[in-house]
């Protein structure tokens, strides 16, 4: 039987996973066996640089977090080796980046997933991935909204300038 310091440290990280999970607005539960630790260093980089908490977890563990944050449904895919992805923020970077990195690797795979604290599966997870990042969505958004704007601005402009054109010739005259 694990000794109380043990079980208290193991309520500590539980309840320290549980907290990450419920904070979390988007997850991602991959199998990372077969990488290389080079292949991980530069995956964890590319995380870290996104703004993914990343962590290799014990599959009890996080059935035991994922119970207290409320997440439901992940039971099924919490066997062998279990790493999981976590973004406080961004809904699609966890994806992106492990969906890309799980397709050059034949043994590491995406299990499952959650989005503000409901369990998706793995066909939503690749629609997430092909989606652009935040930034660049915004900017898509801040283009259509001033397009017409910048449209009215041109014609206004051209008015402008026409009006000006047809006065030039009228002062030359006089």
């Amino acid at each position: 039987m694990p000794s109380e310091k043990v079980l208290e440290q193991k309520k500590q990280i539980v309840a320290d996973l549980a907290d990450t999970l419920k904070n979390a607005v988007a997850g991602v539960v991959v199998d990372y066996k077969g990488i290389t630790v080079a292949e991980d260093t530069a995956l964890r980089k590319e995380l870290r640089e996104a703004g993914v908490q990343y962590a290799v977890v014990k599959n009890t563990l996080l059935g035991l977090a994922a119970k207290d944050a409320g997440i439901d449904g992940l039971d099924d895919v919490l066997n062998g080796t279990t790493a999981v992805a976590t973004s406080a923020e961004d809904y699609v970077a966890a994806a992106r980046i492990l969906s890309k990195f799980s397709d050059g690797h034949k043994t590491f795979a995406v299990k499952s997933g959650f989005l503000d604290g409901k369990v998706i599966d793995l066909e939503m997870i690749k629609s997430l991935a092909k989606l652009p990042s935040r930034e660049i969505l915004l900017a898509t958004v801040c283009n259509v909204f001033n397009a017409p704007i910048a449209s009215f601005a041109r014609a206004v402009q051209a008015i402008v300038d026409k009006q000006n054109e047809g006065a030039a010739p009228a002062e030359a005259e006089a």
